[in-house]
């Protein structure tokens, strides 16, 4: 009895030892749960402090009790109204508390308008010195190397687009679409997906006056549509700006598909009581798309979409 427990003894140890050693060398995973895929949460127009402020420091609570989330992403309008220093200083000390790796990226909302409402309670457009302004309190609060950037993750390109231009509310400037067709160019074998504040042309119902209208749309649209089509390995583009909700027939349909390969992942605002938020799980091959309620504290099976991975 002696030596068999000897035997055993002699035998566990080391292999205990080398599987130790192995962990510590990164060779085998520390967490025998290892998940097989990287969770994104994206977040729809936050619009900072603003309404229903306890329903929004309720979500942040529900994405760090998720023990699988490997970044959170915010698609624009951070800032309630016009971007003032007052709503930067409540979005830094708001997204402060989340866990999760944070990226942001610009909504009309955080730099288009000046400060003062007009008497009619309309905002205006601000003079360009101004916007230049507030994109680089934007960056700066946030950390980015700059507005428009890009990241690997998981085998795949994510590209962070921001508007800058001025004659629409979702605009890019002539610089980000060349720095855009030249990031896509050297990842030509890469599948990617793009954040950006507005939607796709077309990826919507006409649901409301507003819903594919020169300002609610990616522009300049000419533009995008020249350089998506010369790029297929874009095959997802995360969109906010128009607050289209799950209860709206095209939040989750087959009308969500640009040009036939690229799916346009809607995200309404968090201005609401019931806020929903989407999470992409990015696996090999494909992604799945989920939709979470944070009032019921639930998933909605009804809205989960496989996307495959274009093969390059």
């Amino acid at each position: 009895m002696e030596f068999a427990l000897r035997a055993i003894r002699n035998t566990i140890i080391p292999i205990f030892a080398c599987l130790i050693l192995l962990m510590l060398c990164g060779a085998v995973p520390a967490n025998s749960e290892d998940k097989a895929y990287y969770h994104l949460v994206v977040l729809g127009d936050p619009h900072l402090p603003g309404k229903n402020i306890n329903a929004k420091e309720h979500v942040i609570q529900d994405i760090n009790s998720w023990p699988d989330v490997d970044m959170v992403i915010a698609v624009g309008d951070i800032c309630e109204v016009t971007g003032s220093s007052e709503e930067y200083a409540a979005a830094k000390k708001f997204f402060g508390k989340l866990q999760a790796p944070f990226c942001a990226i610009v909504g009309n909302h955080d730099f288009i308008y000046e400060d003062v409402i007009g008497p009619n309670g309309k905002k205006k457009r601000s003079a360009p010195a101004i916007r230049d302004a507030k994109l680089n309190e934007f960056r700066e609060i946030f950390g980015l190397p700059a507005l428009y950037y890009s990241k690997k993750l998981a085998g795949y390109s994510l590209i962070f687009l921001s508007p800058e231009g001025s004659d629409h509310l979702t605009e890019l400037s002539e610089q980000q679409l060349e720095w855009f067709r030249l990031e896509l160019d050297k990842n030509k074998k890469i599948p990617t997906i793009v954040f950006f504040h507005a939607p796709l042309d077309g990826t919507l119902l006409n649901y409301k006056k507003s819903a594919n209208t020169p300002n609610f749309i990616t522009q300049p649209a000419g533009k995008i549509h020249e350089i998506l089509m010369k790029n297929p390995q874009v095959f997802v583009w995360v969109s906010g700006h128009t607050h289209t909700p799950p209860t709206e027939e095209s939040f989750a349909s087959a009308i969500n598909v640009y040009e036939h390969h690229i799916t346009d992942i809607h995200n309404t605002d968090m201005k609401r009581e019931t806020i929903w938020t989407n999470s992409l799980f990015l696996y090999p091959d494909k992604i799945i798309v989920k939709t979470y309620d944070h009032k019921k504290g639930a998933w909605l099976p009804k809205f989960e979409r496989t996307i495959l991975a274009p093969r390059l």
